[in-house]
């Protein structure tokens, strides 16, 4: 199972692995309360500057960041860590509920669906 949450809300023992998925390591973070951090996943810097957590640029955001994502090597990394894991925990800094780390989730989620249609 595949979750999203702040990295700052309290660490739970469902997390499962638990993996930082923003460009820059968050504030007060301290690094046991982070099992693997995957910073080349985030979107590009021009990207998360354009769109700024900005609700009316979220569905264009994602098919930007999906494309970004579709030539990224890390997300058969981080699909390695979900095949071999209960539970993943996405983690992600921002208050935002629109952010890269939800729209990762959403990505993940409908690969894995195709790949489980194919077989």
């Amino acid at each position: 199972m595949i979750k999203v949450k702040r990295v700052y809300d309290k660490q739970e023992k469902d997390d499962g692995i638990r993996i930082l998925v923003d460009r820059l390591w968050p504030r007060g973070v301290k690094k046991n309360q982070i099992d693997v951090w995957l910073k080349d996943i985030a979107p590009s810097d021009e990207l998360r500057k354009w769109f700024n957590h900005d609700p009316n640029k979220w569905e264009e955001f994602k098919e930007r960041y999906f494309k970004e994502l579709d030539n990224n090597p890390k997300v058969k990394v981080l699909l390695e860590l979900i095949s071999k894991a209960e539970n993943v925990t996405l983690l992600y800094s921002t208050k935002s509920p629109y952010n890269n780390g939800v729209a990762l989730k959403e990505y993940l989620e409908k690969l894995i669906r195709k790949s489980e249609a194919k077989v």
